[in-house]
């Protein structure tokens, strides 16, 4: 029964996930999803922990109410596929 509770939530993107950064390597990581904030920031030590572990540096934690697309987002990879605008410096000499 609580599995089909949290179902609901997150298909409704109301349950809760542990949001979790990293600047080396440049990562956003998602674990959840969770009934309540209660629930999801009980988890959080156990993440961080798993991460600390695999060397990861400048951890930066988040409790969100969402429904991610991704659970893991390397953002290299995401800036090779999107590189986005190349500035230009026209006018300097």
């Amino acid at each position: 029964m609580k599995e089909l509770s949290i179902g609901l939530l997150n298909s409704l993107g109301l349950a809760w996930w542990v949001e979790i950064t990293t600047q080396i390597p440049r990562c956003t990581y998602y674990f959840g999803p969770f009934m309540t904030k209660g629930a999801a920031e009980a988890a959080t030590a156990g993440y961080v922990e798993d991460l600390e572990q695999e060397a990861a540096q400048g951890i930066t934690i988040a409790l969100k109410r969402c429904k991610p697309g991704n659970l893991t987002i390397f953002e290299e990879l995401a800036e090779m596929s999107n590189p986005g605008i190349t500035p230009v410096f026209s006018g300097q000499t």
